[in-house]
């Protein structure tokens, strides 16, 4: 498979099930936002850290993948007129967002209680985690803004949704077994 196609070379790009759309087109912003969000999960893996974190990221990048390979097909070629799939295109489960929830739970059984808003930063990983549920949430809106004029499937939405909670709670996690600073935002009074 060849890296260069010179197919894009208009500023055109094709979608999975061939058509073709401009590149600044909401579909491709959603779906490259997420693969800038693969890219900055991955530079938080290759930090050190525990390896159950890393584990977890792994499949969290497998997953993202998925959400990319969704948000990147045209959804009036994936469903044939009979209603039968024309494209293998794997889905997110409610596994897939049941196991954001469960490392979110088991990571805030070992944290103190939030009383405030906390700025990021304190260590380079945990800042790390901070850009990356940015990127998350911004992800997020643009998959939403999609979804007002296109369907994209509601898991797609809800596992975002979930991943920017399981990032900021695996940045407070790791500031807490890194044993930096957590600053608590406290509005100065006027």
């Amino acid at each position: 498979m060849k890296v260069y196609t010179k197919t894009g070379d208009r500023g055109t790009t094709a979608l999975f099930g061939g058509t073709r759309v401009p590149k600044n087109h909401i579909r491709i912003e959603s779906y490259g936002t997420v693969d800038e969000l693969n890219s900055y999960i991955g530079l938080i893996r290759d930090q050190e850290i525990n390896p159950l974190y890393k584990n977890v990221l792994i499949e969290i990048q497998d997953r993202l993948f998925t959400v990319g390979a969704i948000l990147a097909t045209d959804p009036e070629k994936a469903i044939l007129k009979n209603g039968k799939e024309r494209l293998n295109i794997p889905k997110i489960s409610e596994e897939d967002i049941a196991l954001l929830e469960h490392e979110i739970d088991r990571m805030e059984e070992s944290l103190p209680p939030m009383t405030h808003f906390v700025l990021p930063g304190g260590h380079t990983t945990v800042s790390y985690c901070h850009i990356a549920r940015c990127v998350c949430r911004r992800a997020e809106r643009i998959s939403v803004q999609l979804n007002e004029v296109e369907v994209v499937e509601e898991s797609v939405l809800r596992y975002l949704n979930r991943l920017s909670d399981y990032l900021f709670v695996l940045a407070r996690k790791l500031t807490f077994d890194l044993q930096a600073e957590e600053v608590k935002w406290i509005p100065k009074k006027q």
